[in-house]
């Protein structure tokens, strides 16, 4: 059964389309098929009742009382019409009314319960075939016969059961020509809505390999969900792409020049003879290799902000919880051990909607970049104001001049004199990540003094706000 369900779900529509149909014809033909069978017998029933009812009268009305006694004259005609059924047997009975039959079968016997009845009809046997009989009465008040007499015809089901098969089978056959009408017709209506699918098909085969622009295929409102779908999938794959383009530029274009500098100096080192200069040459390939330590980790933390900005399942993070946890790691204390740092966060939540990890990575950085070129004490928090909710470093300083200010946040931008020896990645990496979830990175100077580097998010229950 598994085998059969997993073969079912992996064939095409269009086998799914003609299995529905036919068992829909199957079930659909066992139920018409039923229902004209009932309906045909009741209709021959009726129609023969009514020829049985007539012969009956017929016969009936020909009885006469002469000389006191019942005279019957049987007509042509009380038959003609029941002859129309040429292999079903015919028995007529006329009972007195002392009970004593005149003419006809005593073969046919009334039930008891139609003994004292009127006209009507009942279902018996006649020679051992299945039979339907009439019944009809007919009252006498003479001085010489006084009574009621009956007169019973009767037939076997021969034409009936014929007439009720013939109409199950006319109604059988319309159902088979419907149901090819029908089968053809779904046939025809799943390969023209199948059509805007070969259309899309054939529009990604003939793409470039490269190309992740939007498809614009004039296709039904119904395949227009796919197309969305395809088209936002396509715009993922490109940002993907493009961040790992950029990623790889951005780790060529910093490495070059730390890696070419440790390079001369080792060379330097290689060649030189007097200890001192030796020396001085040992501590400036440590710096760079500190230095390039510290880019590489830059890197890292960019890549991971790239990979988890479109791959990250989102979830209710509380920006609280992203400032404590930074805090708690204490990286600053090991780092920068004469710089003091405090926490600040509030008792409300500061619900958003976004990946932790990728949080709290930028707020390192804005910590990182805080504790680099900023002066103590720093301030690492959490706060909510105008609607919004953000997560903050700030510093006592008064931070870089506006037109450096403006800089800041793009790429390899150290134009700075304190920040000379830095890539720009770390603000670069939280503008990423504040745009990854409907944010922004907001750099200023505050009011009451100090420099304030903050993410910005709408919150995700602005009730709470």
């Amino acid at each position: 059964m598994p085998d059969f369900q997993q073969r079912f779900d992996l064939s095409s529509l269009t086998l799914r389309v003609a299995f529905g149909v036919t068992l829909l014809l199957v079930i659909g033909g066992l139920l018409v098929s039923i229902a004209a069978f009932a309906y045909g017998r009741e209709a021959a029933r009726s129609a023969y009742d009514r020829l049985l009812l007539g012969a009956a009268n017929d016969i009936a009305s020909s009885i006469a009382v002469q000389d006191g006694r019942a005279v019957l004259e049987l007509r042509v005609s009380a038959f003609e019409l029941l002859a129309l059924a040429p292999d079903d047997r015919i028995g007529y009975r006329i009972i007195g009314p002392d009970g004593t039959t005149l003419t006809g079968y005593d073969e046919i016997v009334v039930p008891a319960e139609r003994r004292n009845s009127r006209d009507g009809f009942f279902d018996s046997s006649f020679f051992g075939e299945e039979a339907r009989f009439a019944i009809v009465t007919k009252r006498f008040a003479e001085r010489t016969l006084n009574g009621t007499m009956q007169v019973i015809v009767g037939q076997t089901l021969k034409a009936r059961e014929a007439m009720a098969y013939e109409i199950t089978r006319q109604a059988v056959y319309v159902l088979i020509i419907s149901g090819f009408a029908m089968a053809l017709l779904a046939t025809v209506v799943v390969r023209s809505v199948l059509r805007p699918l070969k259309t899309i098909a054939g529009g990604l085969r003939a793409r470039d390999p490269h190309d992740l622009t939007p498809l614009n295929t004039a296709v039904p409102k119904e395949t227009a969900v796919m197309i969305q779908a395809l088209n936002a999938f396509m715009a993922r794959l490109d940002r993907q792409m493009n961040s790992m383009r950029h990623l790889i530029s951005d780790t060529a274009h910093q490495l070059r020049t730390p890696v070419a500098a440790l390079r001369a100096q080792a060379d330097l080192l290689a060649d030189e003879a007097d200890p001192e200069r030796r020396e001085r040459i040992a501590e400036r390939i440590q710096s760079r290799s500190e230095g390039l330590g510290r880019l590489l980790d830059q890197l890292l933390s960019q890549a991971l902000v790239v990979h988890r900005g479109d791959s990250a399942r989102r979830e209710d993070v509380d920006l609280r919880d992203i400032a404590l946890e930074v805090f708690e790691e204490g990286d600053h204390r090991l780092l920068f051990p004469q710089k003091d740092v405090s926490l600040d966060v509030g008792d409300v939540p500061l619900p958003v909607f976004a990946d932790a990890p990728s949080l709290a990575e930028a707020l390192k950085n804005l910590l990182s970049n805080a504790l680099k070129y900023g002066k103590a004490p720093i301030v690492v928090g959490a706060s909510k104001k105008s609607g919004t909710v953000f997560i903050y470093a700030q510093d006592a300083g008064e931070g870089p001049d506006p037109e450096t200010l403006s800089l800041l946040g793009e790429r390899f931008s150290n134009d700075t004199p304190t920040r000379q020896s830095g890539s720009g990645l770390g603000l670069a990496i939280a503008h990423s990540v504040a745009c990854a979830f409907g944010g922004t990175l907001e750099l200023a100077r505050q009011d009451g003094g100090g420099f304030r580097a903050a993410l910005v998010f709408k919150p995700d229950d602005p009730g709470a706000v």
